[in-house]
C-alpha cells in the first residue's frame, strides 16, 4: 500500500510538472487596454540632432501598442509586453520644444474603435 502511495504522489507530481502548473503568468494586454507609462529614456535629446531611439517602460502594452511623439504615431522598432522602442525621426526634433510621448493601445471594443492613451 505504501507504494502504491507512493507511485500514485510521483504519478500526481510528473502530471502536474507536465501541464507545466505554477502560478498563473499574467495574461497578455488586450487591444483597447489602458497602458501605463513608467519611464522614457533618454528622456531628453539635442535639437538639430541625428535621429534617435527613446525607449518606453511601462506595462499593459499590447502588441498592437503604438508611441505617438507629440500626437503622431511613430514606427514601432521593438517591442514587448512593458518596453516599446521607435526611431524619431531627425525632423522632429529639428527645434527645441517639449513633446508630449504617450502609449496606445489600438483595437475595437463593442465594435467600436477606440483608444486609450497613457502619458
Amino acid at each position: 500500500m505504501k507504494n502504491l502511495a507512493i507511485v500514485l504522489l510521483t504519478a500526481l507530481c510528473a502530471v502536474t510538472v507536465a501541464c507545466g502548473y505554477s502560478s498563473k503568468a499574467a495574461a497578455p494586454a488586450q487591444p483597447g487596454a489602458m497602458p501605463t507609462i513608467t519611464e522614457l529614456a533618454p528622456d531628453n535629446t539635442s535639437a538639430g540632432g541625428p535621429p534617435f531611439i527613446p525607449t518606453v517602460n511601462g506595462s499593459s502594452f499590447s502588441s498592437t501598442a503604438t508611441i505617438n511623439w507629440n500626437g503622431a504615431t511613430q514606427n514601432r522598432t521593438h517591442m514587448t509586453a512593458n518596453q516599446l522602442t521607435a526611431t524619431i525621426p531627425a525632423s522632429e526634433i529639428a527645434t527645441p520644444a517639449t513633446v508630449a510621448v504617450t502609449v496606445t493601445n489600438p483595437g475595437p471594443r463593442n465594435g467600436h474603435l477606440w483608444r486609450r492613451h497613457a502619458g
